[in-house]
């Protein structure tokens, strides 16, 4: 199957830094692979190349079949590529509803006024949010303006969506809503990565892991490939989670 998104051989430097050291990526339709690494891998580096915040010092980006790497942010949002982030900042006078009415109309070009309200509204009801569409986006606790983020994004109806942390701060029934939602888009056949440090969330939700090291991709596979992977173990998991993996599959194959 022909990737939808494809980076080839993408390197970042910044000044004598190089953040991102030629990583090569396919990711195919539907697919929902996950992004791991320790802290400063370069794993927001890569959504920032993808997403037209940062243009590779060398390598190419696909998608869709045509080739993003120096498009603006704005050119590639429009042609399908939407992303959240970690921390997430909404218009907080606005209502939540004018929240997402502003990527709505954005991502349509000339919508108008009556049509980007119901745009935004489906968004918010998927996202669980219809409720609060006239409440002020400052009132809305940590998890709504989580989902409020996610919102924003698939009213520009994306074919991929970058998810940077979308699960960072909250608890774990949060966690739980959060995850059924990502997965409720996934359905949609939307194509998702995510940047994501809670094993339990890549492991339940990831078809795919890819996980980096210091600006390099050092392993790709199944969660249980990535997982008991010896340079994934070293660099980022530590050996305290490869023995609790091991405990609970010697469990299950004694149960």
């Amino acid at each position: 199957m022909t990737a939808i998104l494809s980076l080839d051989n993408v390197t970042q430097r910044f000044g004598g830094l190089t953040a991102l050291d030629a990583v090569s990526l396919d990711i195919a339709p539907g697919e929902v692979v996950g992004l791991i690494g320790p802290n400063g891998a370069g794993k927001t580096t890569l959504v920032n190349m993808v997403s037209g915040v940062y243009k590779p010092s060398t390598g190419t980006i696909t998608f869709d079949g045509k080739r993003i790497d120096g498009l603006k942010s704005y050119q590639i949002a429009r042609l399908g590529v939407a992303r959240t982030y970690q921390v997430v900042q909404p218009f907080p006078e606005m209502t939540v509803l004018e929240n997402v009415m502003s990527p709505a109309t954005f991502a349509a070009g000339n919508l108008g006024v009556e049509a980007a309200q119901e745009k935004a509204l489906e968004a918010l009801r998927f996202c669980g949010l219809d409720e609060q569409a006239q409440m002020r986006a400052s009132e809305l606790t940590l998890a709504g303006r989580k989902r409020l983020e996610l919102a924003k994004s698939l009213a520009m109806d994306p074919k991929v969506l970058l998810l940077d942390e979308v699960n960072a701060g909250l608890n774990p029934a949060e966690i739980d809503l959060a995850l059924d939602l990502i997965r409720r888009i996934s359905a949609k056949g939307v194509t998702i990565v995510i940047i994501e440090h809670l094993m339990k969330v890549v492991m339940n939700l990831c078809s795919r892991i890819v996980v980096l090291h210091h600006g390099a991709k050092i392993a790709e596979g199944t969660p249980a490939e990535v997982t008991s992977d010896p340079h994934v173990i070293e660099a980022y998991l530590g050996n305290r989670y490869a023995r609790k993996q091991a405990g609970e599959a010697k469990e299950g194959a004694d149960g």
